[in-house]
């Protein structure tokens, strides 16, 4: 039974999400406050959280930041917030998913077992790729950099397999955050800049000047060719 931390300083929402989530089979825990929902995630050890931005004790986006500098945890994020800059900085924190309130808690549900799924990975035609000095097994969800390992969220792990797969390919925004979130994801193409930035900054040597994704100008982005 997988386990769902839920960082909310609503009751009733907290109540309502919960009811949802344990009827759809989750295990759940909730704290009201960024401080202590940051202990409670560290002690629990969820397989996902779902991260108010608006939180007393501790922002939302410190709590995000924190969690993934210790790990992957994957993180979906609550907020009245409607700015498409606010969501761009969640998402260059870390976090998988966004969802601006008010929302169906049914969406949630959906989210969290379309991320849970990514994150367990699922079939596919090749359990090994090698591109240049990267190995990605895409079984055990791993990424080495010449045997040293990288910790990557399922999203951005999705990314680079999606990228490497097919060297040279220009692939769009839009293709993705397809890849990424599915065909049935309502969110901004530019998000996928934020989680590409974020990739960057763990796979690149130098991520200003990168050598293994490249950026393709009025598209998207390539995995290089170069070996």
């Amino acid at each position: 039974m997988a386990t769902i931390l839920i960082i909310e300083d609503e009751p009733e929402l907290v109540k309502v999400l919960r009811s949802y989530l344990e009827q759809a089979g989750f295990s759940v825990f909730s704290a009201g406050r960024g401080d202590s929902g940051l202990s409670t995630w560290e002690y629990k050890k969820p397989d996902l959280v779902i991260l108010d931005l608006n939180l007393p004790g501790m922002d939302g986006l410190d709590v995000a930041r924190e969690i993934r500098r210790k790990s992957s945890t994957p993180v979906i994020m609550l907020t009245a917030r409607v700015e498409e800059m606010d969501e761009l900085i969640g998402l260059e924190l870390g976090a998988d998913d966004y969802i601006t309130k008010p929302f169906s808690p049914r969406i949630v549900v959906a989210r969290v077992r379309a991320l849970l799924r990514r994150s367990e990975g699922g079939p596919v035609e090749s359990r090994i790729l090698r591109v240049m000095d990267l190995e990605i097994d895409q079984e055990a969800h791993t990424v080495k950099r010449g045997g040293q390992p990288i910790a990557l969220t399922p999203t951005e792990f999705i990314l680079l397999a999606t990228m490497a797969g097919q060297p040279g390919r220009a692939f769009s925004r839009l293709q993705l955050l397809e890849a990424s979130q599915g065909a049935a994801y309502e969110g901004y193409e530019r998000t996928v800049d934020a989680h590409i930035k974020n990739l960057r900054a763990k796979i690149e040597f130098d991520p200003k000047n990168p050598s293994y994704i490249e950026t393709v100008f009025g598209i998207g982005y390539r995995f290089s060719r170069s070996e």
